[in-house]
């Protein structure tokens, strides 16, 4: 017989659940949020430069709104390896979208940098939201988002390091990925908090593929409690990435359904948000996950509740 626990969803401990993010509330106990991406840029890894214009990002933005998107990212940098961008070229990429965005709607508004002169104007151009890939390498970072109302994603990479942002990492090794991640994640919120950051504005993103092997994203999507375990909701940022190219020996472009199979057991296994370039097939992934983990009712129970069904 099998036991009525062993069925029970993984609950992080999150210490703050219900959080106010601009002008929306989320029950992260019982409750998972839809990110989109819109990549302003001439080279994204996945959409190659098609919403690097201005109309198609703020297009894209609208549609991924419409999608049943809760938050919608812009980033304006590429992660991978190259140049630095000028902050000013950043702020000209970025900040325009934000701006549109706001004014045609209330969604959630994060945007992807390391810069906190990004971020701060992007928050003053109505940002909700500063995801960071290098885990406040940007020493201001903290504290320019602590003056604000926004939340501060802190997400794992070896760009934390000295060596900084966009910087190419040979073959990098963990002794254990989920320690070595929570140990850097936990080190990096202590910084935020003592430079001004309330712990109820805090998200952590353990960085799948990000300086990472297919092996270690693997482990550490398996073993996200580990990450969970420290008390903030956690954001899985998998949509379309490599380990599920290596995994289905598919290209980018076949790689959704493997997107929407790790958004859905990434939820299994404690995060909260899910970062993601296809919003309504994950929108759907999503409800069914909470329906399924006993979250969310059914929009309209009729089927076999009457004496007229089979």
């Amino acid at each position: 017989m099998v036991d009525d626990v062993a069925n029970e969803p993984y609950l992080p401990p999150i210490a703050h659940p219900i959080r106010a993010i601009g002008t929306h509330a989320f029950d992260f106990d019982r409750q998972v949020a839809v990110m989109a991406i819109v990549n302003r840029t001439p080279d994204s890894f996945y959409d190659q430069g098609r919403t690097f214009g201005l109309e198609a990002a703020v297009k894209a933005s609208i549609d991924a709104v419409a999608a049943g998107a809760d938050w919608v990212d812009i980033g304006g940098v590429p992660f991978a390896p190259g140049e630095p961008l000028p902050v000013d070229e950043e702020i000209e990429r970025i900040v325009p979208v934000v701006r549109e965005l706001r004014a045609a709607s209330d969604v959630v508004i994060s945007v992807d940098t390391f810069h906190a002169r990004v971020a701060e104007a992007a928050i003053a151009a109505g940002a909700d939201v500063v995801n960071d890939t290098t885990a406040l390498h940007d020493p201001d970072m903290a504290r320019v988002v602590a003056g604000s109302d926004a939340t501060l994603v802190i997400t794992h990479s070896l760009a934390a390091d000295s060596a900084g942002p966009r910087t190419q990492y040979g073959s990098p090794t963990y002794l254990a990925v989920e320690d070595d991640v929570a140990r850097l994640l936990q080190d990096r919120v202590e910084r935020a908090i003592a430079d001004g950051m309330r712990d109820d504005r805090i998200v952590l993103d353990p960085g799948f593929d990000l300086n990472k092997n297919t092996l270690d994203t693997l482990r550490l999507a398996r073993r996200l409690p580990v990450v969970c375990a420290l008390g903030f909701p956690v954001l899985a940022a998998m949509s379309n990435k490599d380990f599920i190219g290596e995994v289905l020996e598919a290209p980018k472009p076949e790689r959704v359904d493997g997107s929407l199979a790790s958004a859905v057991f990434a939820i299994t296994r404690g995060a909260r948000i899910v970062r993601v370039h296809e919003v309504a097939r994950t929108r759907d992934a999503v409800r069914m996950a909470e329906a399924l983990m006993g979250w969310r009712q059914p929009a309209d129970p009729v089927h076999n509740m009457s004496a007229f069904n089979v």
